[in-house]
């Protein structure tokens, strides 16, 4: 069995004039949620041997976050996760190398809820920080696919 922990981003500063939606850094309270819901992942026991995040600043700055709480080296960058469908996120976690028994993806919605919804049947719409652990029906993660997955915690501030 395989198991994915899909985070969405921290709370973003707004887009302005000088920022690209891509180049939007978290706010003081998007890195205390952050912060917060790392400490939770880091208690419940269960943490990946590989992180893939998007590139955008606020993902990327989410996944650095995690990462150091976690003790875990650093994030793999993936441009494909940002502004990324479900079928991207599963061509994705498809392609992952079977040696990782738990990986996390750190991305955006709608794709990371849609991904969500899409393996478990669960939540619509996962807020800014908010994670959730789902274990796969799949010994590899080629065989990750609709339905495969259970929702085993789901945490978000």
């Amino acid at each position: 069995m395989k198991k994915l922990i899909l985070i969405r981003h921290a709370e973003a500063e707004s887009i302005l004039e000088s920022l690209t939606d891509f180049d939007r850094p978290l706010t003081s309270k998007g890195k205390q949620d952050a912060a917060q819901m790392a400490a939770f992942l880091l208690n419940s026991g269960n943490l990946p041997q590989i992180t893939i995040t998007s590139p955008a600043v606020r993902a990327l700055a989410t996944a650095h976050i995690f990462t150091a709480t976690l003790g875990l080296d650093d994030a793999v960058i993936n441009a494909k996760i940002y502004e990324a469908n479900v079928d991207a996120l599963l061509q994705l976690l498809n392609r992952l190398e079977d040696q990782y028994e738990t990986a996390c993806l750190v991305g955006h919605n709608p794709g990371i809820s849609n991904l969500l919804y899409f393996l478990t049947g669960k939540i619509t719409t996962i807020p800014t920080a908010a994670w959730a652990e789902v274990e796969l029906e799949a010994d590899r993660w080629a065989e990750v696919s609709s339905g495969t997955g259970k929702m085993l915690q789901y945490k978000y501030t």
